[in-house]
C-alpha cells in the first residue's frame, strides 16, 4: 500500500507502507527505532549508532552521519531512510532524496522531539508504540528538579572551545533545568580563554560528546574560571532527542544532588 507523509522539513514522500527496509542516519533516532520494536526492519545504521550496542554487531554500517557510503546504502535497497537536518549533511541527503524516500527531522525544542517521535511512529506503522513512548517521557519530566537559575556554559568542543547556545536542543534541556545559559551567541559559538574568564559561569558542564572531555580538562578550565563548579556530563542525556529522553530527568536529578 502506497502512503504519503510529510517530514519535519516540509518534504512530502511516498512509501510502500509499512516500510520493511529502513536505514537510520542518526544515533538517537536509531535508538528510537529499536524502542519502537523495529529490529527486523532496520537494515542499516551509522558507525555512531551505539544504542542498542548489539546492532553495531549485526546491522550494516553505512558510514558516518556526515559521510555516507552510497554504494553500501544502494546494496541495502532501503524503502525508507531517516535523517536529521543538523546531524547529517545537506549534499548527502540531497543525493539520497534523488533515489529513495527520506524522512527528515528538524529538532530544536522538546515539542520538535515529541513530534518527531510521533512522526516516525506513524511512518513506520508503530503509532501506538510511539504514543506509549511519549507518555513515558512526559511522566518522566514531571519529576524534574530545578537548578534555581544559576548561570552555565555547556562545552561541546576543545581547540577551539565551543559551547551550546540558544537555538539548540541542548539549550532547551538547560532551560528545562532552569539553568541560565550564558553562551554569547546562538548555535555553537567559539570562545577564547578570555571570553571564559569574563563570563564566570556558576557551572561548567563538559559533555562526553562530540568531544570526549575527561578529568584533565576540568583542571584546564578551572584555571580560566576558578569560581565555576565544573563537572563531566553524559552528552547523550542532553542531546539525544529520541526515546532516551525518558531516562534524562532521572539523570538530571542525580546531577542536581552533586552540585552546590
Amino acid at each position: 500500500m502506497l502512503r504519503t507523509f510529510t517530514d519535519q522539513m516540509g518534504h512530502r514522500l511516498s512509501i510502500t507502507f509499512p516500510p520493511k527496509r529502513i536505514v537510520s542516519l542518526v544515533p538517537s533516532q536509531t535508538e528510537l527505532l529499536s524502542t519502537l520494536g523495529l529490529e527486523s526492519e532496520v537494515v542499516g545504521i551509522t558507525k555512531f549508532c551505539v544504542h542498542p550496542v548489539e546492532w553495531l554487531q549485526h546491522k550494516t554500517i553505512i558510514g558516518g552521519t556526515k559521510n555516507f557510503r552510497f554504494d553500501v546504502i544502494e546494496a541495502l535497497q532501503p524503502d525508507l531512510i531517516i535523517g536529521n537536518k543538523e546531524e547529517n549533511y545537506e549534499e548527502g541527503i540531497r543525493l539520497l532524496q534523488e533515489k529513495y524516500p527520506v524522512w527528515m527531522s528538524d529538532i530544536v525544542s522538546m515539542n520538535d522531539a515529541m513530534d518527531m517521535i510521533q512522526g516516525i511512529g506513524e511512518i513506520t506503522g508503530k503509532a501506538a508504540e510511539a504514543s506509549h513512548i511519549l507518555q513515558s517521557i512526559q511522566q518522566s519530566f514531571e519529576i524534574l528538579k530545578s537548578f534555581s537559575g544559576q548561570s552555565i556554559l555547556y562545552f561541546i568542543w576543545r581547540n577551539p572551545w565551543m559551547v551550546a547556545g540558544n537555538g539548540t536542543f541542548i539549550h532547551e534541556m538547560l532551560e528545562r533545568l532552569t539553568l541560565r545559559n550564558i553562551a554569547p551567541s546562538p548555535r555553537y559559538p567559539e570562545l577564547t580563554d578570555e571570553n571564559i574568564r569574563q563570563l564566570k559561569p556558576d557551572y561548567i558542564f563538559l559533555s562526553s560528546e562530540p568531544y570526549p572531555f575527561q578529568e584533565k580538562h576540568i583542571a584546564e578550565l578551572k584555571q580560566l574560571s576558578p569560581s565555576s563548579e565544573i563537572i563531566l556530563v553524559d552528552g547523550e542525556m542532553f542531546s539525544w532527542y529520541g526515546s532516551r529522553l525518558a531516562l534524562a530527568p532521572h539523570y538530571f536529578n542525580s546531577l542536581n544532588t552533586l552540585l552546590r
